[in-house]
Formats: structure tokens, C-alpha cells, sequence
């Protein structure tokens, strides 16, 4: 991973908000899907695949790639959108999202589709299968870095925290896990739900590397990815603070948009406003 210059930067925050609006777009064609953590997660998925990890869309089976675990299977529309945008399949085949015979299922599907490492949907699973991934390369001598996407709801469940222990015991330094803590769930507030807090407490008890960032900051996100780099002795945790529906005003910390249909008043004022912001960007880097 190479040093993050401003130039470089700049080109980061211009592919997130692109990816902003084509995660949009994706779910509204679909008439159906999850918006409001794939919008808020845009900077770090554009981070990732475009600056962060070692990929070749050309080899999606290249032995030494990292690899992108992503647990929170339902926020798969960023996901898409950047692996369409990193060469992994024609931008056109977005429009297909959710809709039958497509590669771009609701919840990724191992196989399905060049880019994606594992099959999510169940909540709870990715960190173990991450765990199990970066155990494969260590026995077989690979370098490659696991990255495992999750959300702050599925820490709900019991199973986590047993790879949450798994990996402090095998002292997994190559996995990286990075929390969408976007306080939100499909029935409401995560910590009137079920709380959460101390996210940061907890896995400094389970004996992981944590810290705490502001998951809309890119340069942010980056500094702590070098640190995770620089950390040998166990795994690494990025608690990255995120605003579900980031960039769409009506959409914002509202948990109803953690899955919701547009209706059309709403569609058109939501893509408004997100290619208003990308032509904003775009406008201000020039």
C-alpha cells in the first residue's frame, strides 16, 4: 500500500461519491434492497479496492491477494458497485441487482460473481470464516492480508465473539476487521435493541488491537489500516464510526432506510442530491 497523497486523495473521495450513486440507483431499479449502510460505508469500500488492498481484477484467484471478507452480506450494493468500477464485471450488469438469473444477488453468492470471497447473509458468520481464511494463508506461507467487513448489529450475536476469541488465540495479525458502527438496525437504535457499548472495551478484553475512527474520513481510515499493517502481535479491530444514508439528507441516521423502498419522490430527490454532491467533488478537485 502506497503512501496516501492529496492528489490521491482527492481521487478516493471522488470514487466514493460516485459509488454513493450507483449503490442508489442499484436499489432503486431493484425495487428492493438495503441503502443506508452501503451509502455510509462508500468511503471505505472506495478506500479499499482503490488504494488499500493488493487485487488484480484480471486474476480474481491470484493466489496473493488480500482478501475482502464481507460479513454484513445486505450492504452487498457498495460492494458491487466497486467491483464494478475496479474492472470485475461490466457496470452496465448493476441494473440486474436483485432481479432473477442475476450474478448480483441480495446477499453475495460465493461463485457468483469474480471478486467475492465468501457467500453471506446470515449475520454473524464472516469474522470466522475470515479467521479460517487468514489461518489457510499462514499454513501455506502466503503473505495476503484479510480484511472482514461487519456490522455493529451483528455483534448480537453469540457466534462472533467465538472468532472474536479464535483469533486473539492464534494471534491472527493479518486479519483486519473494520465495524460499520452506524448505530443503527433494521428495528431501530442498536443500543435501545440491544446495546452495544463498549464495542472498543470488549475486544480490548478478547485481547485485539482496537481503534476507533471516523469511517466517513478516508485519510482516517487509511492511517489506521497502516497501523493495523504495523501490529504483529495480534488482530486488529477498526470501530469505524459511519452516518447510515451518508449524502442524502431525508436518509440520514434514520434507521426505516436500513432497508426501505423509494418511492419515486424520494428516488428522484435522493440521486439529486448525491450527483449534486459527486459534481461538488469533482468540481473542487479541478
Amino acid at each position: 500500500m502506497d503512501a496516501l497523497h492529496e492528489k490521491k486523495l482527492k481521487k478516493l473521495e471522488e470514487i466514493a461519491a460516485a459509488l454513493r450513486h450507483d449503490a442508489v440507483e442499484m436499489v432503486i431499479n431493484a425495487g428492493s434492497g438495503h441503502i443506508a449502510g452501503p451509502l455510509g460505508m462508500a468511503d471505505i469500500f472506495a478506500a479499499l479496492y482503490f488504494h488499500v488492498i493488493a487485487h488484480n481484477h484480471r486474476r480474481p484467484a491470484w493466489p496473493d491477494r488480500d482478501r475482502v471478507i464481507l460479513s454484513n452480506g445486505h450492504i452487498c450494493p457498495i460492494q458491487y458497485a466497486a467491483l464494478a468500477h475496479a474492472g470485475y464485471f461490466p457496470k452496465e450488469e448493476m441494473k440486474t441487482l436483485r432481479q432473477i438469473g442475476t450474478r448480483l444477488e441480495g446477499h453475495p453468492h460465493r461463485g457468483a460473481l469474480p471478486g467475492i470471497e465468501t457467500t453471506s447473509g446470515p449475520l454473524g458468520s464472516g469474522l470466522s470464516q475470515a479467521c479460517g481464511v487468514a489461518l489457510a494463508g499462514r499454513l501455506d506461507g502466503l503473505k495476503y492480508r484479510t480484511y472482514c467487513v461487519l456490522s455493529d448489529g451483528e455483534h448480537q450475536e453469540g457466534n462472533l465473539w467465538e472468532a472474536v476469541m479464535f483469533a486473539a488465540k492464534h494471534k491472527l495479525n493479518a486479519v483486519t476487521a473494520i465495524i460499520d458502527r452506524n448505530n443503527i438496525q433494521i428495528d431501530g437504535m442498536t443500543e435501545v435493541v440491544m446495546p452495544l457499548e463498549s464495542l472498543r472495551a470488549k475486544y480490548e478484553a478478547f485481547n485485539w488491537h482496537v481503534l476507533e475512527i471516523d469511517g466517513n474520513n478516508i485519510a482516517q481510515f487509511v492511517d489506521a489500516i497502516w497501523e493495523a499493517h504495523a501490529v504483529y502481535e495480534k488482530p486488529t479491530v477498526i470501530i469505524a464510526h459511519t452516518i447510515p444514508g451518508k449524502g442524502v439528507d431525508f436518509m440520514e441516521f434514520d434507521y426505516h432506510w436500513h432497508s426501505k423502498t423509494f418511492s419515486k419522490a424520494e428516488a428522484k430527490k435522493a440521486l439529486h442530491e448525491l450527483r449534486t454532491l459527486e459534481e461538488k467533488i469533482i468540481s473542487e478537485h479541478q
